[in-house]
């Protein structure tokens, strides 16, 4: 099976590529991605010389570039992970969200009609559905879409064209919207690798507002592993939610990574807070659970002890992403130099 992933070089997607080529036996993985700032092949370390994978440098938003991909390496299915995802470079600037986001999305699906594909996994967020107050009922997969940020509403758009081709054309697509995510690999902007790198480094932690704000997080294993699921046994048109069961204040995170690292609260910095924040995500995944038998096994505990471990285990790794030296895996490992999403 021949299977086509986009953003396989970011935080998720490159832990879905080492999932699928430690799991399966009989996949080939096409790895397509731009190499945005959060793009990183050194996240695919010791993988480049697997003869079931390939890496290939394009831009999901360029059309002649993704048919020539498509005609190439006729793809049996295809998992689209590539997005811009960080809510606060959207609020600063929205046009790389719609492009990457919502025309790469269709570029994406008129590549995929041109080509005899079982499933189009379209992996999308929580985000879509804006938020919830304590006390409401978790997100199921038939709650409203109410974005609240830029991000969101482009992962909102992008999840109606997906639906409408499966409308329209009977494309074979299958959406899927995840909490929030934390494992290895994950760039140093988000929440737990940016606590834990500022913490490593004794700078202060910077915590939005008073810090109450409410996640459900899923270690990113898991993820793969019911985004495989869904790959393998999810109905064509359907929606599924999943979350980790884990909901948890940012604040309280933030603590418990300073209490397994042995430092003191104080290194904790409240900033103002960041306009439009959700104030909670919770994800209601009976659906998953009922219907192909997936649920998480990594607890929140567990999960984060095991990603503070990583992160201090690998400096390495933390400062060429600091540095921007990440950027020259691609020259050293591929022979080209590297000219676009850079």
């Amino acid at each position: 099976m021949r299977i086509l992933v986009t953003g396989g070089a970011g935080f998720i997607g490159s832990n879905l590529v080492r999932y699928l080529l430690e799991s399966r036996d009989d996949v080939n993985v096409i790895n397509v991605d731009i190499l945005t700032y959060a793009g990183n092949l050194e996240n695919l370390s010791g993988i480049e010389n697997d003869p079931r994978y390939k890496f290939v440098l394009a831009d999901i938003a360029d059309a002649a570039r993704m048919v020539e991909v498509f005609e190439e390496h006729k793809p049996d299915l295809v998992m689209h992970l590539a997005a811009e995802s960080h809510v606060d470079r959207s609020i600063e600037d929205a046009a790389p969200f719609i492009r990457t986001n919502v025309q790469g999305t269709q570029v994406l699906l008129d590549c995929s009609m041109r080509v005899d594909l079982s499933r189009f996994v379209h992996v999308s967020t929580d985000e879509v559905y804006g938020t919830l107050m304590e006390g409401d009922p978790a997100f199921s997969e038939n709650h409203r879409i109410d974005p609240s940020s830029p991000y969101s509403a482009s992962k909102a758009a992008s999840d109606l064209l997906v639906q409408a081709f499966h409308r329209t054309y009977g494309f074979p697509a299958v959406i899927t919207r995840c909490s929030n995510n934390y494992g290895p690999y994950q760039f140093p902007e988000k929440l737990i690798p940016l606590m834990i790198r500022n913490a490593l480094a004794g700078e202060p932690l910077p915590v939005y507002g008073d810090g109450r704000n409410i996640r459900d997080w899923i270690h990113v294993r898991d993820h793969c592993e019911a985004l495989v699921t869904v790959m393998e046994k999810g109905a064509p048109g359907q929606t599924y939610n999943i979350g980790g069961q884990a909901e948890v204040r940012n604040i309280e995170v933030v603590q418990r990574i300073l209490g397994i690292l042995g430092k003191s609260e104080s290194m904790i910095r409240y900033v103002k807070d960041r306009p439009g924040h959700d104030w909670r995500y919770a994800m209601d995944i009976r659906k998953i659970g009922k219907e192909l038998n997936w649920a998480p096994s990594v607890t929140f505990e567990q999960g984060l002890e095991e990603t503070v471990n990583w992160y201090r285990d690998n400096p390495d790794w933390v400062d060429h992403v600091i540095s921007g030296h990440y950027k020259e895996y691609y020259e050293r490992m591929y022979g080209g130099r590297l000219e676009v999403g850079s």
